[in-house]
């Protein structure tokens, strides 16, 4: 009787914990917050001085005393302490905080994690203040988002690419069949920006500017035109200067790591039972994540696979609400989920 009272009044929380961006969810509320994964330290007395969106906005811009880190790392925790810090922060911000009914807490968590790092993100969630936390697989949570029935015994294949990894999953009867996180996201495809208009350009430009240009006219279709300007150091001379850059050679840039997820999505397509793979050619593979609003990528993973895909609505905020919903119906999944709880993982 008590824990079902104690269910019905405690809040719940899905944690969409990016490596590039936190986006949380509340059952009846929907996306009460999104934010990047940025935590601003002041390295002398070890107080954290910004988080989010604040802290991100000083990043390449801060004196030597204050370092602006990223505690998360293809997707799980890199830096224990901090993401503790920062989780704090914004469910004390979105006015998570009683201390009586303490909230439910799902965490979606990539593909193949290790045991390690799967009672890290537990361990972090308990310590935040949940009464009990659960772990939900990324694909899971962007199928469910995406509005698939994954509980029906029919194939469905979702790729999230997000800020540290991209996820490829089959999905049926409400689990992963076949699946696989490699480590190609956003940032890696700031990265090859980087490297790219430095070896061509001379130019030194940072991880803000890299994404800028990106979000601009970043493409995955070697064919679209469009052109940025951008600004940046000068190699040699150390001098500011300018210079225009084109869709076609960010698609240059970015050709490795396209042809990785390329390759990725037909392993495991080649790993999937021949019914479910029938069904999905006839449903197509849907893209969610941040990476997937890149120019063109649909239709580039259309060609390499010959099966249709297709960008589902909301994409960046698709896994947060799949884990949302996922945990509003915990009978209907739960033997897909880890769960901890106070007590259990001292």
């Amino acid at each position: 009787m008590l824990l079902n009272l104690l269910n019905k009044f405690s809040k719940k929380i899905a944690i969409d914990l990016g490596t590039a961006t936190v986006i949380i969810y509340e059952s009846d509320k929907g996306i009460v917050l999104q934010e990047p994964s940025f935590v601003a330290i002041d390295s002398k007395s070890n107080k954290v001085i910004a988080v989010g969106e604040e802290a991100r906005r000083m990043l390449g811009r801060t004196p030597a005393n204050i370092d602006v880190v990223r505690p998360l790392k293809d997707g799980v925790i890199a830096n224990f302490e901090v993401a503790e810090m920062m989780l704090k922060s914004f469910l004390k911000k979105v006015g998570v905080k009683s201390r009586f009914i303490k909230p439910l807490i799902m965490v979606c968590i990539p593909v193949g994690v290790t045991g390690v790092e799967s009672r890290a993100v537990l361990e972090a969630a308990v310590q935040v203040g949940a009464r009990k936390a659960f772990l939900i697989e990324e694909p899971v949570a962007a199928a469910i988002g995406a509005g698939l029935r994954i509980e029906k015994a029919e194939g469905n294949m979702v790729i999230d690419i997000g800020g540290g990894t991209t996820e490829i999953a089959v999905l049926s009867l409400g689990g992963i069949v076949v699946g696989e996180s490699i480590r190609v996201g956003g940032d890696k495809f700031d990265e090859a920006l980087v490297r790219y208009v430095r070896e061509n350009y001379n130019l030194v430009i940072g991880e803000s500017t890299a994404e800028e240009i990106k979000i601009n006219i970043g493409s995955a279709d070697p064919n679209y035109s469009a052109k940025f300007e951008v600004k940046g150091r000068d190699l040699m001379s150390g001098l500011p200067r300018h210079i225009e850059l084109s869709a076609e050679e960010t698609n240059k840039a970015f050709k490795e790591l396209l042809d990785n997820i390329a390759q990725a999505a037909r392993r495991v397509l080649e790993q999937t039972p021949p019914e479910l793979s029938a069904d999905i050619v006839e449903k197509g593979i849907i893209l969610t994540g941040g990476g997937s609003l890149l120019e063109g990528l649909d239709k580039f993973i259309s060609r390499q696979t010959e099966v249709g895909a297709f960008v589902t609505d909301d994409p960046l905020v698709c896994v947060a609400e799949g884990t949302g919903q996922a945990l509003s119906e915990l009978d209907k999944i739960s033997n897909v989920l880890s769960t901890g709880e106070q007590g259990m993982l001292s």
